[in-house]
């Protein structure tokens, strides 16, 4: 099973969301998750892993099965040598998942970052991994489903967070 992650946050709560599929081209989901939690701690320039990472853990900690890779909207690695939101939930999970991360936007020090181009696009999303290699990550990013730029899996666990 393959999932994406996502989190909303909101004065009053934070939404965390799942979207579990079984395989990277797939059309649909297997399964939705969703945890409202309580408000997000502050951003803190360079540690945003601290404001997302304890909702995406308890959103993870409804799925039932193994899981094959875990997606995240956002850097497995901001740098060489630092780590960013994944590589920081990849060590919460006992590296016993790979994570994806798909940033939308490319970060100035992200370093080992592969552009990856989809659909009629000519603007690339950026992919980093740990637990992997970036090169088979990209891979399986340009193989999941959806004609544009972001994959259905991603835009499906973006509106979930926000809708719910």
């Amino acid at each position: 099973m393959l999932a994406c992650l996502d989190v909303d946050y909101r004065p009053e709560l934070t939404v965390a969301a799942c979207v579990l599929f079984r395989d990277w081209p797939a059309g649909s989901e297997a399964s939705l998750l969703v945890d409202h939690g309580p408000p997000a701690a502050p951003y803190e320039p360079g540690h945003f892993y601290r404001r997302e990472l304890p909702h995406l853990l308890r959103v993870l900690a409804m799925v039932q099965e193994p899981l094959e890779a875990i997606i995240v909207d956002g850097y497995v690695w901001l740098g060489e040598d630092k780590p960013g939101l994944g590589a920081h939930l990849y060590e919460s999970l006992n590296r016993a998942v790979p994570i994806i991360g798909v940033a939308k936007t490319a970060y100035v020090t992200t370093g080992p970052a592969l552009p990856v181009l989809r659909g009629q696009s000519l603007r690339p999303l950026f992919v980093t991994s740990v637990g992997m290699d970036t090169a088979t990550a990209a891979q399986c990013v340009r193989r999941m489903h959806g004609a544009s730029r972001i994959p259905t899996m991603l835009n499906r666990v973006d509106r979930l967070c926000r809708e719910s």
